[in-house]
């Protein structure tokens, strides 16, 4: 059992074994939390949060005006009404007493497409011809018709999150700047409005920039050098700032977009994240942070129009036919926006990890800042559902990374190895009621990844919610047949070997994974790559989960895989773009098998 911190005593691995929490790491993560190391005592206080279910009308322990998120007032005497909306709301004493956050959520997500078939891609290796040396918006689109032309029924890309806005470009899409703002990068220059290939200025960037496909490993450094100069072009050249569109949409955002074009024009500034920042400059709220924003008010808007830009491109890209599932990495970057914005709510002297598995022996390290969960709560969950809602916007479903994460998460003290680290636990039933909440409100379906080490219970809480479960050939016992029906079914994932990297030993876990593969296809040993990519996914059409999808590194039999954990900078990591340009999809023989393979299981 948690202790009133929500820190558990110890952790069961893969193979069942029981490890204790040492006490060092106990306390560490109590002091991370705002705690002393040797007392007991609980969290503070903070002011009470409810959910309720839309339709119930629970009593009330004394009247109250109620204020809707809209504004709207609505008296509550003695029950609340039974036809609220869902929301974040709040509930106010007539007596004067505290306010309490109200969360009207439904029963379960959005519901999600039965007997489906789809793609997954990491949009930046997705590169076409026309797009400078990294996947963009403007390819999301092309694979979106090309899947919808295809038959598919979804497209699952990789995050979209921001990274630091600074020379160095973090490759790791999953240790983002910002989880609720978008990565610049994906922008199309030659789609933004202004454009003029007859500028000189930007005529010589439209053609370096498909230069950069020439070398297979992506170089973002570059890439976000020449998007980034042809967009300050563009911004000082035309009335793009100056657009009414942009404009009303910029006012619209409001308080998180201005707090976030601030932190993305300081850190240029300064050339790195905000904990090397002098004191002045490291909270949102500081005085010193007013005085730079007056100051630099330009490069404050430029990089709110970049926002704009994003979700204006984004919003074409996925209207394409098929439903874009996007990705939600588990946490931020220390450094970077979120954590800056956040830093109240987030634990400090902690990074979060796994444990030791039979795929990585020392655990992982990720180095995230974790929420704290007693803060998280006193926040209203205001930062969840802030990344949440920008998650789910502009597309059919998402991916949650690690969904085990909304129950407990592995935290690691600084100065400790990943092995001596503990869980902590959080509200699992409230983060999964926002979750719901979003999900519904977007129209959106969730699928969680719940691979390693996962409790039943949280699996059956996920299914009652119409959470996806997300099941790996390579990781499953059975055949595909054996699957549940309420699960995402692939091969792999980012983190894990290609078909190809198995059968060609190639790569590092081949060896581990090999039975497992030959186990599946009836190939002899020296079969070619891509008669095992098809057998396989053949098998995987049999499936009786609600979705099943093929990779196109596997479609493409790409030997490497986008990452391989615990490698530290191994150069390849993230890097890597697909051997061959996307608008080349439609014609390539083994992509064509691959697709054929999968419309078995709608048939």
């Amino acid at each position: 059992m948690a202790d009133a911190w929500g820190i558990e005593p110890g952790w069961e691995d893969v193979h069942g074994d029981w490890h204790d929490a040492a006490v060092a790491t106990r306390s560490a993560l109590r002091v991370a939390m705002g705690g002393l190391p040797d007392l007991d005592d609980p969290p503070p206080r903070t002011r009470p949060v409810w959910f309720v279910t839309a339709g119930d009308s629970p009593a009330v322990e004394r009247p109250c005006d109620l204020v809707l998120e809209d504004g709207t007032a609505v008296a509550a005497t003695r029950t609340l009404p039974p036809d609220l909306p869902l929301g974040y709301h709040d509930l106010h004493p007539d007596d004067g007493g505290t306010v309490t956050r109200l969360i009207v959520v439904p029963e379960r997500c959005h519901p999600a497409p039965v007997k489906a078939w789809g793609w997954a891609a990491q949009l930046y290796a997705a590169r076409s011809r026309a797009s400078w040396g990294v996947g963009d918006l403007a390819d999301l689109a092309t694979l979106g018709r090309w899947a919808a032309a295809d038959g598919a029924s979804f497209l699952a890309v990789s995050p979209l999150h921001a990274p630091l806005p600074i020379d160095h470009q973090e490759p790791s899409p999953y240790f983002a700047s910002s989880r609720r703002w978008r990565s610049p990068l994906l922008v199309r220059v030659e789609d933004v409005a202004g454009f003029d290939p007859d500028d000189p200025t930007l005529a010589a960037a439209a053609a370096a920039g498909p230069a950069l496909a020439a070398d297979r490993r992506i170089d973002r450094d570059r890439v976000w050098a020449l998007k980034r100069a042809a967009l300050d072009h563009l911004a000082t050249t035309t009335p793009a700032l100056a657009e009414p569109a942009f404009t009303s949409w910029r006012r619209a955002e409001g308080r998180p977009l201005a707090r976030y074009a601030a932190f993305c024009a300081l850190a240029e500034h300064h050339g790195t994240g905000w904990r090397s920042w002098p004191a002045e400059h490291r909270r949102p709220d500081a005085p010193g942070v007013t005085r730079f924003v007056a100051k630099h008010a330009e490069r404050v808007t430029v990089h709110a129009w970049h926002q704009w830009l994003v979700e204006s491109q984004l919003a074409v890209a996925v209207d394409q036919g098929v439903a874009v599932i996007h990705d939600l990495a588990i946490g931020c970057d220390p450094a970077g926006a979120d954590a800056w914005l956040w830093q109240d709510c987030l634990a400090d002297g902690v990074r979060v990890g796994a444990p030791p598995d039979e795929f990585s022996a020392g655990g992982q390290d990720w180095g995230l800042p974790p929420f704290v969960p007693w803060k998280l709560r006193a926040a209203g969950y205001e930062p969840l559902a802030a990344v949440l809602r920008s998650a789910l916007a502009f597309g059919g479903g998402l991916r949650v990374d690690h969904v085990m994460g909304l129950f407990r998460l592995f935290w690691i003290p600084d100065g400790a190895v990943a092995a001596d680290g503990g869980y902590v636990r959080y509200p699992g039933t409230e983060l999964l009621d926002v979750l719901a909440l979003e999900s519904v409100r977007a129209g959106a379906f969730v699928v969680g990844e719940d691979l390693g080490t996962v409790e039943e219970v949280v699996r059956e809480q996920l299914a009652a919610r119409d959470v996806l479960s997300y099941r790996l050939a390579w990781f499953e016992p059975g055949p595909p047949t054996s699957y549940p029906e309420r699960a995402f079914a692939a091969v792999t994932t980012h983190d894990l070997p290609t078909v190809a990297g198995v059968w060609t030993s190639v790569d590092p876990d081949a060896d581990r994974v090999r039975p497992r593969l030959e186990a599946l296809v009836e190939q002899p040993g020296d079969a070619p790559v891509g008669d095992v990519v098809v057998g396989l996914h053949r098998r995987l059409a049999d499936a009786p989960s609600q979705l099943v999808s093929a990779t196109l590194d596997d479609a493409l039999a790409v030997p490497e895989r986008p990452n391989v954990p615990g490698s530290g900078e191994r150069a390849e990591n993230w890097n890597l773009a697909l051997p061959v340009p996307i608008d080349d999809l439609a014609e390539h023989p083994l992509v064509a098998a691959v697709a054929d393979a999968l419309r078995a299981h709608v048939r």
